[in-house]
């Protein structure tokens, strides 16, 4: 094999690879939930040196069959409970196609004008399904742009924060004092990432104690340690406040901790990165809490419970003055009217890298495969699959639920009475990867108090609820035993 793959090839490949993905899905419950290979078996069924001559496509796909698949975790099995969803489905993967297929280079509007538009447009849109404030959007103050996860966004955010917070100073000099960012144990990791990446330093990133009843982060103790880094001439500079955590989808006050930060002029974050898209659903909108009054920054992640493939994570700015000072820098090759007339966004001035793909095709074929009814009907139903499979936790005295559970996740603990916390960690921990090992169901875990808690995460459009009850009955049957 030679030369470039033509038109004719490629529709007669691409139709077998769609056939493929096709079949993937049709047969999916026929996979293990987890991959059973061992660390390295998949690289030593692959050849150590790439091949000298083409290879005929055919074989690309027996290798995927044959080597690549047996290492696969497949996170859109109906029994995939661990981590949180990454739901991929028909329109997002086609919209995906689409946007590969046009290989665009969306760093400035005039490198591709629909690129940027489209996305302008389409994150608007979900503002409004989400119930966002006004100012998010694009023809406002502020506005959206898709990057590739919630830690990219906290990371702009980190540099718009501290931007703001020095004047611009640290975009010309660099840090020269000593600047303070806020989260809680239950804050994501990507925040301390970010702290060290804009140079603020791990050790400025300040734990604010939680409420012990619902682990939200305690505002009180925010403004008690605001005030301690002020004396001690300190710059606090972000907050991040979480709309349902990582661990156990917890929800820290949004109100109150942005009343803390706007008396003390600190940039709050909202990390919504999971749960966010649950406002799509009006009775769910409750948890926008705040946020029209007090965030400075907002992301959620489509790629997570919105059933658009990763990768799509949308950062709202409610002004994206900031963010474009900090992160804009305009050398001559790029220069071009358009730009310089000042009517366009540039999204290069939105994200770290300078490229970007056309994100927004997937989530723009998402958006009018499902409409807000689709939506809202994925996110309500996986909700009631969780509160149902909460009921049986419930209703199970060998078992202890933590509560309240208000998204699609699921945090339990099984008794076992007789042995110490430690004791009876390590068997939970044993019995959850002999579960993972069999191949029938994926589970994580997490710790609340030192106390060790089964994660069950409910997203995938396959999962009925025949899944969960199953689920449930393998459950009880492993820690029962």
């Amino acid at each position: 094999m030679s030369g470039h793959m033509s038109p004719e090839e490629f529709r007669r490949f691409g139709r077998q690879v769609v056939d493929w993905i096709a079949d993937y899905y049709a047969g999916i419950e026929s996979h293990p939930v987890r991959s059973q290979v061992r660390p390295g078996q998949v690289r030593a069924q692959l050849p150590a040196h790439p091949p000298e001559r083409g290879e005929p496509f055919e074989q690309v796909l027996r290798d995927l069959d044959a080597v690549l698949m047996p290492g696969v975790t497949h996170w859109q099995h109906p029994n995939f409970f661990a981590y949180f969803p990454a739901n991929a489905t028909g329109p997002a993967i086609l919209g995906d196609l689409l946007s590969s297929g046009l290989g665009v280079q969306g760093m400035v509007w005039a490198t591709s004008p629909a690129c940027t538009e489209l996305e302008t447009v389409v994150v608007d849109w979900l503002a409004e399904l989400l119930g966002l404030p006004e100012h998010f959007r694009t023809d406002a103050a502020g506005g959206g742009v898709i990057q590739d996860s919630a830690s990219s966004a906290a990371l702009v955010a980190a540099l718009a924060a501290l931007h703001r917070a020095s004047g611009g100073r640290v975009a010309r000099e660099g840090i020269t004092r000593r600047h303070t960012l806020y989260v809680s144990a239950h804050t994501h990791s990507s925040l301390e990432r970010a702290a060290r990446m804009v140079g603020v330093g791990a050790d400025n990133v300040r734990v604010v104690d939680v409420d012990p009843a619902t682990l939200g982060m305690d505002p009180a103790h925010l403004a008690a340690l605001i005030a301690e880094d002020l004396a001690a001439g300190a710059v606090p500079t972000m907050v991040c406040a979480t709309v349902g955590t990582t661990s156990t989808t917890a929800i820290d006050p949004v109100r109150a901790i942005g009343e803390v930060c706007r008396a003390r002029g600190v940039w709050l974050h909202v990390d919504a990165a999971y749960a966010g898209v649950a406002a799509v659903c009006p009775e769910l909108r409750w948890i926008n809490d705040g946020v029209a009054e007090f965030a400075d920054s907002y992301c959620t992640n489509p790629h997570k419970w919105l059933l658009t493939n990763f990768d799509c994570s949308v950062l709202w700015m409610a002004d994206r003055a900031p963010m474009i000072d900090a992160l804009s820098i305009l050398p001559e090759y790029l220069r071009n009217p358009a730009t310089t007339s000042g009517e366009v966004i540039d999204y290069r001035d939105w994200q770290v890298p300078l490229g970007r793909r056309f994100r927004s095709l997937k989530l723009w074929s998402v958006l009018r495969w499902y409409g807000a009814e689709g939506l809202r009907e994925h996110i309500r139903g996986t909700i009631g699959l969780a509160q149902e499979f909460a009921s049986w936790v419930r209703d199970d005295p060998r078992f202890e639920l933590l509560e309240p559970h208000p998204f699609a996740l699921v945090c339990f603990r099984p008794r076992f009475p007789e042995l110490s916390t430690e004791e009876a960690d390590e068997r939970i921990f044993a019995i959850m990867e002999s579960l993972n090992e069999s191949g029938e169901l994926y589970l994580t875990h997490t710790k609340v108090d030192g106390r060790m808690l089964l994660r069950v995460a409910i997203g995938s459009p396959q999962t009925e609820q025949r899944h969960v009850r199953a689920a449930w009955k393998r459950i009880q049957e492993a820690f029962t035993a």
